[in-house]
């Protein structure tokens, strides 16, 4: 009997020891997960502000990116992207910080949050505290990822917006995130620096962290705009790059005139030097767009890839501002581009069926071997804008012989009279892409 007892009494000791070592164990586990969370934080220095990761100084060098390449964005030098929401519908916000992790990139999670240009109504409480929720479940998911350091709540929530209540919405989401992710950090991307919004998110949105704008040929009067907005906190530009479609002159028939991509890349080291590196140590780092590609007005505005994956000017530029240095092998550089001997602010007119001659002079750094292809698509019809989703518009098939080896082209008018544009893509075979376009409009 006492050696039963005995026995009894052993195996119930033996029973709590190993329910308090699974405890312990899974409190440890808790506190190494806990460890490998990147902590955010904004701290004050002479004249401006620190961005610390851990305690330690993070400049954000970095790009927009949805669908674009992460290995390509760590091999050239960033240290950070940003997204516009947790879900893209190719990749979860999960996979794309896994991947940021796997490539030792950090990330600014965007947040969708309802547009009032797409009908979101912040007078209705109800769909406003049904947002309110949905972005609790998302945060609640990515908060304790090592790869994240900041939320960007919304994008261009001021774009076409009327009602100030928005910025209500916004603060009370920042609040509810810094109730559940003491971690880190919050912000929300203005387009432009007006004013009026920078005071309404000043008022209505004070929970904030840091205020990020966004701006393209406008980047370059920041530090005009930012002492004039009366903004005194930490700020990122989290899209900036080539000059907008709505900033440059136009056709007679309302075409929009696209700087060729050495005249972007160009832009894109200037604006940095004077616009964000400038304003430095207020401005705690930047978001250049658009590691990708996508259609807006043409397929080659802002992307600074190729459909095809491959690379423009303006990243052999963000490869030198991150790393010091220029890389091993550069982009072809356009040096001149004409159509009958005209530029495209010449309002170039064709007759419908006739040839025309075309030609660009391009050189390479590197003394590659290039090649040309020309293309001739219809004029965009779109009045989407803030970077709404868009068609892109058809390409006119045989006005172009096959013989595309050179950058002189002999090319047929198209025969319905209308708005086109003459594309040229000059490829260095070694994965680098040139390219300009021409608007021309041509009657019957």
């Amino acid at each position: 009997m006492k050696r039963d007892s005995y026995l009894n009494s052993f195996r119930s000791y033996f029973a709590i020891f190993l329910l308090v070592s699974f405890f312990f164990s899974c409190s440890n586990e808790k506190a190494d997960e806990a460890s490998e969370i990147t902590k955010s934080t904004i701290v004050k220095v002479e004249n401006g502000f620190e961005l610390q990761l851990n305690g330690e100084p993070f400049f954000i060098q970095g790009a927009g990116l949805e669908f674009g390449s992460i290995p390509k964005l760590a091999a050239h030098g960033a240290n950070s992207f940003r997204t516009w929401r947790t879900d893209n519908g190719q990749r979860s916000g999960k996979e794309v910080l896994d991947d940021a992790q796997k490539y030792g990139l950090k990330v600014t999670m965007g947040i969708d949050v309802g547009r009032e240009r797409h009908g979101f109504d912040y007078d209705d409480e109800e769909a406003v505290k049904a947002q309110l929720e949905r972005i609790r479940g998302e945060v609640m998911e990515l908060k304790d990822h090592p790869a994240l350091i900041i939320w960007g709540i919304g994008n261009e929530l001021n774009h076409e917006a009327e009602n100030p209540k928005v910025w209500d919405a916004v603060n009370e989401i920042s609040k509810m995130i810094h109730e559940i992710d003491p971690n880190h950090l919050t912000t929300t991307s203005l387009a432009g620096m007006n004013k009026e919004f920078v005071h309404l998110i000043m008022e209505r949105a004070p929970d904030l962290d840091i205020l990020s704008v966004q701006m393209y040929a406008e980047v370059e009067i920041l530090p005009r705009l930012l002492k004039e907005s009366g903004w005194e906190g930490p700020l990122m530009v989290t899209e900036w790059g080539a000059t907008g479609y709505w900033e440059v002159g136009n056709t007679e028939w309302g075409a929009p005139v696209e700087n060729n991509s050495s005249v972007k890349a160009d832009f894109y080291g200037s604006r940095y030097r004077n616009a964000i590196e400038s304003q430095r140590p207020q401005v705690i780092g930047s978001y250049v767009f658009l590691w990708g590609q996508k259609q807006e007005r043409t397929p080659t505005w802002f992307g600074m890839f190729m459909p095809d994956g491959k690379e423009t000017e303006s990243i052999d530029v963000m490869h030198n501002i991150w790393n010091g240095a220029w890389p091993e092998n550069r982009s072809p550089r356009i040096n001149t581009f004409s159509l009958e001997g005209k530029e495209p602010y010449d309002n170039i007119k064709l007759t419908a069926g006739k040839q025309y001659q075309a030609s660009i002079d391009v050189t390479d750094p590197d003394s590659d071997v290039l090649t040309y292809r020309w293309e001739i698509m219809k004029e965009s019809t779109t009045n989407a804008t803030g970077g709404d989703a868009e068609e892109v518009p058809a390409v006119i098939e045989g006005l172009i012989s096959n013989d595309q080896t050179s950058g002189d082209l002999t090319f047929m008018a198209p025969n319905e009279e209308g708005a086109y544009r003459l594309f040229i893509y000059v490829d260095d075979n070694q994965d680098h892409t040139a390219h300009a376009n021409i608007p021309f409009y041509v009657n019957k």
